[in-house]
């Protein structure tokens, strides 16, 4: 295996792609009346569509935009762009040089669709059980709205100016304020009846959001996450305890390869989507910023993971150090230092620069 050298081609290709993006990146920002039309036609589609309504669409949305991706990685997967490293420690590490392949080329450890059912079960199955039993709170939202997607009855906004509290709303869980920031970012379960036994319904905000605001929203949700998993991937390596839950993310032949993405326990799975939850909620993201996040951010969790070091990965459209990319990631699978921080390094190189990595 060699490292794919990127020629004049690969660097064009990398310089058109910078143009394009930071083109709809900045006239985003700068002229967002540019693309206004264009939004509002959208989300007055989307906002009407009774899929898109549903409480389970974003779990359901992101499940069709992981296989999509990680099916398009596998189709495309090369040896010749695959990151080489040697030195590995076990007969899972040990073999990097020359790894076990199965047909078609692939690396050894992949598995058929149809011997992932429990994988998919296990990675849907709590997301789908938070979506019918906790109502869903989104930004520019009126609370009225939302309580009665929720089967509260609205009428309790008029009954209590006063922020209603868990004994208003008959539920053992928490309040669920007029004043909504209190209670934003936290969990509020459905009021459960015979007619309304599951949270089925989210409500949406009535306005397209700008092309200003999505843009602001996607770069600052991913800087947010990015962080927050640097600190809860640097303590699944530090303490002990801990040690097992990500014990499952590493067990794999020395080839790293795009379905170790969702190689996760159950615990770091929930800890990773609950972080990019709250990413987007701690910021007010617009509900048409989550649709949008949701893709980018498996492509980049795929793209880390696929153990091929693409001429055209994100990393190389960033300036230089800003991004991590797959070989960084797959260093961070061989030697289990370095690398905690997934998309960026600014966190990994403060680490490094003020305790070390010989210190996990």
């Amino acid at each position: 295996m060699v490292n794919l050298q990127i020629g004049s081609k690969s660097s064009s290709r990398v310089f058109k792609l910078r143009v394009v993006f930071s083109t709809i990146f900045f006239t985003s920002i700068a002229i967002p009346s540019l693309y206004q039309s264009i939004l509002e036609l959208l989300w007055d589609y989307l906002k009407t569509s009774t899929f898109y309504q549903w409480s389970t669409f974003e779990t359901i949305w992101t499940v069709a935009c992981y296989t999509a991706i990680e099916s398009l990685f596998l189709s495309v997967f090369d040896e010749e762009m695959t990151v080489d490293f040697k030195g590995f420690r076990s007969e899972k590490t040990s073999n990097a040089s020359s790894p076990v392949r199965t047909h078609r080329n692939l690396p050894r450890g992949m598995r058929r669709p149809s011997r992932r059912k429990s994988e998919a079960l296990t990675y849907i199955f709590p997301l789908i059980l938070m979506d019918l039993t906790m109502i869903k709170k989104f930004a520019n939202v009126p609370l009225s709205a939302m309580l009665s997607s929720g089967n509260y009855d609205p009428g309790l906004l008029l009954q209590h100016p006063e922020p209603l509290t868990n004994s208003t709303l008959s539920t053992p869980f928490l309040s669920f304020g007029s004043q909504r920031h209190t209670t934003f970012l936290l969990p509020t379960l459905h009021n459960f009846t015979l007619s309304s036994p599951l949270q089925t319904h989210r409500a949406l905000p009535p306005l397209a959001p700008t092309s200003r605001r999505l843009a602001v929203e996607l770069v600052a949700s991913f800087i947010i996450y990015d962080a927050l998993f640097f600190l809860f991937h640097l303590v699944l390596h530090a303490l002990a305890f801990l040690r097992p839950f990500h014990a499952p993310h590493h067990s794999h032949y020395a080839q790293l390869q795009p379905q170790i993405t969702n190689q996760l326990s159950v615990f770091e799975r929930l800890g990773l989507v609950l972080l990019a939850n709250f990413s987007l909620n701690i910021i007010g993201a617009h509900v048409l910023t989550r649709t949008l996040f949701a893709p980018v951010f498996v492509w980049l969790l795929v793209e880390i993971h696929a153990g091929m070091e693409l001429p055209w990965g994100y990393e190389k459209m960033l300036p230089a150090g800003w991004g991590g990319g797959a070989a960084k990631h797959a260093r961070h699978h061989v030697t289990g230092k370095g690398g905690f921080e997934p998309f960026f390094g600014l966190w990994d190189a403060l680490f490094e620069r003020v305790v070390g990595m010989d210190r996990i």
